[in-house]
């Protein structure tokens, strides 16, 4: 076997997978809080293979393919098997079917990335919301509020259930989710409102010990959603008034019927 400079991200690439193992054998022991920071460690190491890729000059088609085949098991297999041991267990075998929606989402959405690829850039926007976000979403909700007395007894399984299509919904719809802002003036001026909302995002999640991912990543899906509607009914009413530019000549218009 040859050893390039390649094995660097690639390990930190199967350091995401260990993760995601990790949170599944929690997940088995109801240690919902344990396989909650695997995800996230496996966020982390999932963000930093590209950067170190990057940084060494390393990208390559087997470093993508990896990562994708570990961010199924780590983003799509491990918060699914967490949500239906902590919650959806008590529906049987619906609950299997309805837990299982995320990691079905978020396959086919790594699916849809890596046919749709176009270089080892960093992009502006995702189509779809990315899995690791999908993944802190679900885990971040089991561990903060559905286990505990924030949201009624009575109420956890409708709310579980809700998380689990919202958050399928949102891996496999074509809504545009912002990428991570590089802390660049370049990437101040571009988004300037986006880049405003990660830092307080950021330093809200800290303060709060890890409490309001759940609540802020929500915030991004419905503003993501927001601004595709605004985005879709803008565009159609500007095609609009140029049809209508078109369609009706002006006074001085030569050609215009007597």
């Amino acid at each position: 076997m040859i050893v390039t400079r390649s094995i660097i991200p690639n390990l930190l690439t199967l350091a995401n997978l260990f993760c995601g193992f990790a949170s599944l054998i929690q997940s088995t022991h109801h240690n919902f809080y344990e396989a909650g920071l695997f995800i996230v460690l496996a966020a982390i190491f999932d963000m930093l293979d590209g950067m170190v890729a990057r940084l060494i000059n390393s990208t390559s088609e087997l470093g993508v393919e990896l990562d994708s085949l570990c961010d199924a098991v780590s983003f799509g297999v491990a918060p699914s098997f967490m949500l239906y041991m902590s919650i959806l267990h008590q529906m049987g075998d619906w609950g299997v079917l309805l837990a299982s929606f995320p990691a079905l989402a978020g396959v086919y959405r790594l699916a849809r990335f890596n046919i749709q690829v176009s270089g080892f850039e960093d992009k502006v926007y995702f189509r779809g919301m990315p899995i690791p976000a999908g993944a802190l979403t679900i885990c971040s909700y089991i561990v903060f509020y559905g286990n505990n007395a924030i949201i009624p007894t009575e109420f956890r399984l409708h709310t579980a259930i809700g998380v689990s299509i919202l958050t399928s919904l949102a891996m496999v719809s074509t809504i545009r989710f912002d990428h991570i802002p590089k802390p660049t003036r370049k990437d101040f001026k571009l988004r300037p409102f986006f880049f405003l909302f990660f830092t307080l995002s950021f330093v809200v999640i800290v303060v709060s010990k890890g409490e309001y991912i759940f609540p802020v990543l929500l915030l991004y899906i419905f503003l993501s959603g927001i601004r595709q509607v605004y985005a879709l009914f803008y565009t159609r009413f500007r095609r609009e008034i140029d049809d209508e530019a078109i369609e009706q000549p002006s006074e001085s218009d030569p050609f215009e019927d007597d």
